[in-house]
């Protein structure tokens, strides 16, 4: 099927699952690393349908795509979807891309695992599929990751590499992510691997994109676009439009919420 004809139908496909729904249109999940939350896991299978969800798992980022998707098939089984699945490795053949792609369309959530968040970008580089990926999360499938599947949420995505004992945006190694959670620069691990350097750096090189660090065994579940939840451990948040040089830090605790377009609290 042309690229076109299925990217309509991922987007006729999603618009049909969530049409009528009372639940937002746009949701994320955000694993910090580590050990997942199980109220983020849960929420997650909930989001994507309950007992009707079709989870894809997508295992890019590692090298042990097998271990990963047996652990994550775990996690997601006692919420009781209707089905789990892995997305075909990388590197993707002409069959495989296509198999993914059909995957995609009926997908009702779709969830990144950890590793390299550079290899997730490498495949990535195919336009159509970072387009289609884009589109399913337009359309109302639940999108969520852990570790690396998190880093590539944002549009400024960290790659890991760079300079971090110094307080420089510039010697922070960006390019390009995913791009789900607009206005913001996302790190993970972030407390437990002391990374505020890097995330402190970039948003002030970059103040009007929000700094959001979530912590290891902890998760940050948003919706619209906006109303973030912190989840079993702690998340930061880092402002810099107040000024040059200037910084404001809020830290949200299991169960707090933040307004990340209005850039206040809940």
């Amino acid at each position: 099927m042309p690229f076109k004809l299925l990217a309509r139908a991922v987007a006729a496909f999603s618009a049909m699952v969530f049409a009528g729904s009372a639940v937002a249109s746009e949701r994320l999940v955000l694993v910090g690393g580590g050990d997942k939350p199980v109220v983020a896991m849960q929420r997650f299978a909930e989001w994507a349908g309950g007992p009707k969800a079709r989870l894809l798992m997508i295992l890019w980022a590692t090298g042990y795509p097998t271990e990963s998707y047996d652990g994550l098939k775990s996690d997601f089984a006692k919420f009781g979807p209707a089905s789990i699945e892995p997305a075909p490795i990388q590197p993707l053949t002409p069959e495989t891309r296509a198999a993914f792609l059909k995957q995609l369309e009926s997908a009702t959530g779709v969830f990144f695992c950890g590793g390299d968040q550079v290899k997730v970008m490498d495949v990535l580089k195919d336009q159509p599929l970072l387009d289609a990926l884009r589109a399913k999360y337009k359309t109302g499938a639940v999108f969520g990751g852990t570790s690396a599947g998190t880093a590539i949420m944002s549009k400024i995505m960290i790659t890991g590499e760079g300079d971090f004992a110094v307080l420089d945006g510039t010697k922070v190694e960006t390019r390009e992510g995913l791009g789900l959670l607009e206005g913001t620069i996302v790190d993970q691990h972030f407390l437990k691997r002391q990374r505020q350097n890097r995330l402190f750096g970039l948003v002030l090189m970059h103040p009007a994109e929000l700094g959001v660090g979530v912590n290891e065994d902890a998760a940050l579940l948003v919706t619209d676009g906006r109303h973030g939840e912190a989840v079993d451990g702690n998340v930061m948040i880092v402002d810099g439009k107040g000024g040059k040089d200037e910084l404001k830090v809020t830290v949200l605790r299991p169960g707090e919420k933040f307004d990340l377009v209005r850039r206040r609290r809940e």
